[in-house]
């Protein structure tokens, strides 16, 4: 574990297999998974690729850029950090979370803060900031409308790009009647115009009173020191302007060299996410106002988290670092779409999550999470910068069966497994014996509504029966 997790905060990852099964006996959030993710995220991402023909052209070209810049991180953060002093802005270093939370809580008291406007940033829930502000004396108030729904329902984000993912506008409905309280409660809330209105309404005000405004940054560029957001609800530029005191919150694998390698990140970013052109917001900020400005803040800084990132670049795990944070290999990942991103039980969901928490709250703790998959590919397939996330999933089982991680009955299955596959012949013929069962068993229905030993997949899904024999039967006689 890379940093000590605040009280109230500890992650629930060893919890998968009963955090599934509740999200798989949730009628509604099964359908809500169904038709954002299917007809939603995955279709968009298909129709903004088929409009973008060098769209592969383009993951090449980010890949490359990603891994040159961690060949060379160390200089393109000190040039960052050069060009914003420079241009009169503050850059703190963050070894760990709790680092960066005294860091930040500084800041805030030095300049007086009573409350902090904040934009979504998965960093921050990655230090738990929220609540060490509060107990702190310093009020934070999500502006996101996402991150605000959770917040008042005291959540962790379920979704990367989408915290509130897994709400439907009824219990959106019922969180802002709960907390709204000073308003009508026989107030029509079913039309999602409506509740936006009603955040909108709720949260101007608190942009308006903000002592200091936090926000990430989606890319740092080392050439004129500037960070940058990405947003569709304009609150990153409200956050970052209206209060005198701009935090930028951000972990040190976001730089790049120049502007035109933000331009490059951009045009995957939305497309990969989204299925936009460009996300409706992208803001660049280098420095605090200048004289003759209008607007902006007048001290800024940035806050560059390390959190262990750093061990993760020099080990078998370095591909991670590459991610933009864009969620495709959540939207496409079959687990994550029948289990959505509680029952993970932490910070970072689906693929890209059972990679980083082992590594961020230890194996012990996540040790079930690389195993939350199918290997089946679709995270590497639609990842914007090739992330080879079946690779590093098996890296990390690797680790837990060498650690004695998992239960009895899988390290017994897969000790009579390699007995098995050090017998070639003994492996074919029970294979056969295996195969030949199941499609008698099987019948003419072509498939099991329930099969002992199988109940977690046939409770939600029928078990289509082997079609044929085995796959060396089948070779051997020239089947392709």
């Amino acid at each position: 574990m890379s940093n000590p997790i605040p009280p109230g905060h500890e992650p629930q990852c060893h919890d998968f297999q009963a955090g599934a099964k509740k999200a798989l006996d949730n009628k509604v959030l099964q359908a809500l998974l169904e038709r954002t993710l299917k007809s939603g995220f995955q279709q968009r991402r298909l129709n903004a690729k088929a409009r973008l023909p060098e769209y592969d052209q383009l993951r090449d070209q980010a890949r490359d850029l990603k891994n040159h810049v961690l060949d060379n991180l160390d200089v393109y953060l000190e040039r960052f950090e050069a060009q914003l002093t420079k241009a009169g802005g503050h850059v703190h270093w963050a070894k760990d979370a709790a680092h960066a939370r005294e860091i930040i809580l500084k800041i805030c008291q030095d300049a007086g803060a009573k409350t902090v406007s904040k934009g979504k940033s998965m960093i921050g829930e990655e230090i738990a900031l929220n609540d060490f502000l509060d107990a702190n004396g310093v009020v934070p108030i999500e502006t996101d409308l996402g991150e605000y729904i959770i917040q008042l329902r005291h959540e962790l984000p379920s979704h990367i790009i989408a915290p509130a993912f897994h709400l439907s506008k009824e219990q959106v409905g019922e969180t802002f009647k709960e907390h709204h309280t000073h308003l009508d409660q026989d107030r029509d809330l079913s039309e999602p115009s409506v509740l936006l209105g009603e955040a909108r309404a709720e949260l101007r005000d608190k942009f308006l009173r903000a002592d200091v405004g936090i926000t990430g940054a989606n890319i740092l560029i080392a050439e004129t020191g500037t960070a940058m957001i990405v947003t569709n609800e304009g609150n990153g530029d409200l956050t970052q302007s209206l209060p005198p005191v701009h935090i930028a919150l951000t972990s040190i694998e976001k730089v790049v060299p120049t502007l035109e390698d933000a331009t490059l990140i951009l045009r995957l970013l939305a497309r990969t996410a989204t299925g936009q052109e460009q996300t409706v917001y992208n803001t660049f900020f280098t420095g605090p106002k200048r004289q003759g400005d209008l607007d902006g803040p007048e001290a800024f800084h940035v806050v560059l988290l390390d959190n262990g990132r750093t061990d993760l670049l020099g080990s078998e795990f370095r591909d991670v670092l590459r991610c933009i944070r864009c969620g495709a290999c959540i939207n496409h990942c079959p687990v994550y779409a029948v289990t959505s991103g509680h029952a993970y039980g932490w910070v970072y969901p689906g693929p890209i999550g059972a990679v980083l928490s082992p590594h961020f709250v230890g194996l012990d703790e996540a040790h079930l999470l690389p195993s939350a998959s199918t290997l089946c590919g679709r995270c590497e397939e639609v990842c914007p910068v090739h992330i080879p996330l079946p690779d590093l999933l098996r890296h990390w089982r690797t680790r837990g069966f060498a650690a004695k991680k998992g239960g009895k009955m899988q390290r017994l299955g897969l000790a009579l497994w390699a007995q098995l596959a050090r017998r070639p012949g003994l492996y074919h013929a029970v294979m056969a014996l295996g195969v030949n069962g199941l499609k008698l068993m099987g019948g003419k229905r072509g498939a099991f509504k329930s099969l002992l030993g199988a109940g977690g997949w046939t409770k939600t899904r029928d078990l289509p029966t082997p079609q044929g024999g085995t796959f060396q039967a089948r070779y051997r006689k020239g089947e392709r």
